[in-house]
């Protein structure tokens, strides 16, 4: 039977000992959380090479500090491991797995569901099963609460069932694990309140919801509401590039108003785990309703297109210098999905990338953050980065701007390129004698 004050005197005691399924971008964050204030943790992973990585102290995400796990790991207050079979040591498991959708767009929780397998084999009473992973809303109670409970256990009466979304935003320095408020949502009031407590020793501020399914909706919503505004002014840029308007002056200037309005800014296409999937989870499961996004829907087809814009636009820069696609030579400056960081998850430029051999051109890349091109769910394109030289950037018939790392030197771009096709605003502040310049 679950003991709920049994529970919350381990967390309050730090003698609770926390479970992380997942050691990625979400999952290591919150190791490290957990650990700063005292507790032990034991991190779970299915890929061998993060657990040895780990182990032997080698980061594999850039912009985590690895240290503190290093020493973690030697005084045995972090255990990372691909042993499901002390999954019932943890009094608290949280599960940060990814949630990715299917070629047809449809979502895919094999991870969550084989997750909550390995649990459900060495659950033991008395522990709470918290989901992060950003889904629908019913999925915790529809979809994890079954498999959990396939061995004869109940989350009424034998363990905890709750559901937080993740908040984090690899690269952001002006925020961490600690700073973001964490939504929290229960199976009931005992779950919700063991929950809070959980996270209230590492969070500054918990914000408790009704239920598991406005705790789930809430994060869809937030990254469905960034979907929405982002498609908005990637159709903006398009209209503008008609008009021959400056689509970021345009919106440097509207951000001058300081009520009613928040600057969105357009690009190649969107990245990252959440914003291009997120979307498609809650108009999926709105189906069920007999409910249309419409809205959504169109926000959706609008940023799926931008990478066909973005090629399509290439083309229209090299005719204009009589250098066909097929054939020519491109460099595309930035992997990554966003600035800074060595995260390709969904990224633009891999789509871009593709397309643009496959229409024939001869394409590299750079990204000082991203040396090999890893192998993702859908590319496996074989790539590595190059170095970037004035004599490389002059060879290139084009130089493609897909990320606008801080590490790159705009002005010794712009100066060797002979076109340089920038998606992202990022030579705005190279000197005016350029004019190789082509904002797409």
């Amino acid at each position: 039977m679950r003991a709920k004050q049994e529970l919350l005197e381990k967390l309050t005691q730090r003698t609770a000992v926390i479970g992380i399924c997942g050691l990625g971008y979400v999952g290591l964050p919150l190791v490290r959380a957990f650990l700063k204030v005292g507790f032990k943790v034991l991190g779970f992973d299915i890929d061998d090479r993060k657990v040895e990585d780990l182990r032997a102290g080698r980061s594999y995400i850039k912009h985590i500090d690895f240290q503190l796990l290093k020493s973690a790991i030697a005084e045995d207050r972090f255990v990372p491991t691909s042993d499901f079979g002390q999954i019932g040591e943890p009094d608290v498991i949280l599960i940060a797995v990814p949630t990715p959708l299917t070629r047809t767009r449809e979502p895919d929780l094999t991870a969550v569901e084989g997750t909550c397998r390995q649990i459900a084999a060495g659950l033991r009473d008395n522990q709470l099963i918290v989901l992060e992973s950003t889904t629908y809303p019913g999925t915790t109670e529809e979809v994890c609460r079954p498999v959990l409970e396939a061995f004869g256990k109940s989350a009424e009466s034998d363990f905890f069932l709750a559901y937080s979304p993740e908040r984090e935003d690899p690269g952001n320095p002006k925020f961490e694990t600690s700073t973001i408020p964490k939504v929290v949502g229960g199976l009931d009031e005992d779950a919700l309140e063991v929950a809070i407590a959980v996270y209230a020793t590492i969070i500054e501020r918990v914000v408790p919801v009704s239920g598991l399914k406005a705790a789930e909706l809430c994060k869809i919503f937030e990254n469905t509401f960034r979907a929405v505004n982002i498609a908005l002014v990637n159709e903006l840029k398009l209209m503008c590039q008609r008009m021959g308007i400056d689509v970021w002056e345009v919106i440097d200037a509207a951000a001058t108003k300081p009520f009613g309005f928040m600057p969105f800014y357009p690009g190649p296409g969107l990245g990252g785990h959440c914003i291009p999937i997120d979307p498609f989870y809650l108009t999926w499961k709105a189906r069920e309703y007999d409910f249309s996004t419409r809205f959504i829907e169109l926000a959706g087809e609008i940023n799926t297109q931008m990478p066909y814009h973005v090629v399509d636009g290439v083309m229209r820069e090299l005719s204009d210098r009589r250098v066909a696609l097929r054939g020519a030579k491109i460099l595309v400056l930035g992997l990554a999905y966003k600035e800074n960081v060595d995260d390709l998850r969904e990224s633009p430029s891999l789509k871009i990338i593709e397309l643009l051999r496959e229409k024939g051109a001869e394409v590299l890349y750079n990204d000082p953050h991203c040396p090999v091109m890893k192998r993702t769910r859908q590319y496996d394109l074989g790539m590595h980065s190059v170095e970037l030289t004035a004599e490389l950037i002059h060879s290139q018939d084009a130089v493609l701007v897909l990320t606008a790392h801080k590490a790159y030197d705009w002005d010794f771009i712009a100066t060797y390129a002979q076109l340089l096709i920038d998606t992202r605003n990022a030579t705005r502040d190279v000197k005016a004698r350029h004019n190789n310049i082509r904002k797409l």
